[in-house]
């Protein structure tokens, strides 16, 4: 593995290993040991992954165990198998594919340990290279619609240069608005992290409220 994907996942691992277990996470309840055990789990026991997208309770039983199981190695260890990835051979291996299924997990997680560390600022956030800026945009593009279902209002998303507009939901009769920012932080929104993402939402007054009280996420 050799894409963005792969080189989000080694920094996200290097900032894990100097926050340590115990640093807060956006994730609610989280510490940074729960993260990690979260990206191994989702990985390396698909049996369990089901459980964080279905809340069937012996699903998430299961899971909240598998996740225990993990969480308890030690911290090293615990950050070699995020960084080392899947244990057998899977098509993650392959660039193209990882970059599809884990560029977005792998920014989006990364932002949520640095994000809730208590020297963050806004003026502090990543500064993304072109490529990885588009990578992100070209994810949105693909799954805007699901992840912005639940907006109340239409909803276009604009990206300025990186690769201009598109819209995800037609205008309902509640209004539209244009949700504008860089493709990681749109992405940051889309993920249910509005509080810390940088972004501007333009439209009429009520459209505005009404998306801002809105809920995002898969």
């Amino acid at each position: 593995m050799t894409g963005l994907a792969q080189q989000e996942r080694g920094a996200l691992c290097d900032t894990l290993t100097v926050v340590g277990p115990t640093a807060p996470t956006l994730c609610d309840g989280w510490t940074a040991r729960d993260l990690a055990a979260h990206l191994v789990l989702r990985e390396r026991r698909p049996d369990a992954a089901a459980g964080v997208i279905v809340p069937v309770q012996v699903l998430t039983e299961h899971t909240q165990r598998v996740q225990e199981q993990y969480a308890v190695q030690p911290w090293p260890e615990l950050i070699d198998m995020v960084r080392s990835g899947p244990k057998n051979w899977t098509p993650i291996r392959v660039a193209s594919v990882d970059d599809a299924i884990n560029l977005a997990e792998f920014y989006v997680h990364h932002e949520d340990v640095l994000r809730a560390q208590p020297d963050w600022t806004p003026q502090a956030r990543r500064e993304l290279d072109r490529d990885f800026a588009e990578a992100l945009w070209a994810r949105l593009r693909q799954v805007g619609q699901l992840l912005f279902r639940k907006s109340p209002v239409g909803l276009t998303l604009d990206v300025g240069g990186v690769g201009g507009r598109k819209q995800v939901k037609a205008a309902t009769r509640d209004g539209e608005v244009t949700l504008l920012g860089d493709p990681g932080e749109i992405l940051l929104y889309a993920f249910g992290r509005g509080a810390v993402a940088q972004v501007r939402i333009e439209g009429e007054p009520e459209a505005v409220a009404a998306f801002t009280e809105a809920s995002f996420g898969i």
